[in-house]
């Protein structure tokens, strides 16, 4: 089994799409170890709906939409780092963190903490809005700090070639190709924010044509504008 991660500069990036987008270029399966928030359609039924591919089961599924550990403590848990071990799949498993790098699990443990003692290779992803250096930058310091392996940054918005060639150029670190706004989705990375959807159904999906219609756009602009060749070295042993 070989496993990536993603995970993001902040919360509501658009990370969740690109997760959807990864996993079905690379056949791969998702996971989600902790979902906090349960009001929306969760990270996991986006990634199924616009994917097709398996889903995992959550490590936690916390009601409350905010950090995991106070998520967690509303609800008196604490999560249990040592739960959340990368699960045995055929080929490849794609792992969404939550919100950004430094995200609290517990009061001792933060996510990048995870993200190291995993060791699986990293995806940065990215807004494109007024800010992005500073948070890509010091996201990067911090996965690096910590001892990960960076594949490189991807864009979520519209483009902003001066921004995103600073952020390599500081940074270090390969530009993975820009996710612009996907119009046929009902959960698209909108203005570097992800709008998430309600559920259409009982089992959080839209019609079977829709559903169609969804995968194709993302596939497409995946195709279009992601370095998947790039990614897929990464996963080589």
């Amino acid at each position: 089994m070989s496993a990536i991660i993603v995970t993001g500069t902040d919360t509501s990036i658009g990370k969740t799409v690109f997760s959807a987008g990864l996993v079905a270029a690379l056949g791969a399966s998702y996971w989600k170890p902790v979902q906090s928030g349960l009001e929306e359609e969760t990270d996991s039924q986006i990634v199924a709906r616009l994917s097709g591919r398996p889903v995992l089961p959550e490590g936690y599924l916390l009601k409350l939409p905010a950090s995991p550990h106070l998520s967690a403590e509303a609800e008196g848990v604490e999560i249990d780092p040592g739960t959340l071990s990368l699960p045995q799949v055929d080929g490849v498993l794609v792992v969404e963190g939550a919100g950004g790098v430094m995200v609290p699990l517990n009061r001792e443990t933060l996510f990048v903490d995870m993200f190291a003692r995993w060791g699986a290779p990293v995806i940065l992803c990215a807004r494109t809005q007024l800010g992005t250096i500073n948070h890509t930058l010091l996201s990067l310091q911090a996965l690096r700090g910590a001892g990960c392996d960076v594949v490189g940054v991807v864009f979520i918005g519209a483009a902003e070639a001066e921004v995103e060639d600073t952020i390599c150029q500081f940074g270090k670190v390969a530009h993975l190709g820009r996710l612009p706004v996907i119009e046929e989705l009902r959960a698209v990375p909108d203005r570097g924010r992800e709008t998430k959807c309600p559920p259409m159904g009982a089992d959080g999906h839209g019609p079977v044509s829709h559903r169609a219609k969804e995968s194709d756009a993302l596939a497409k602009a995946f195709a279009a504008h992601i370095d998947i060749d790039t990614i897929k070295k990464a996963l080589q042993p």
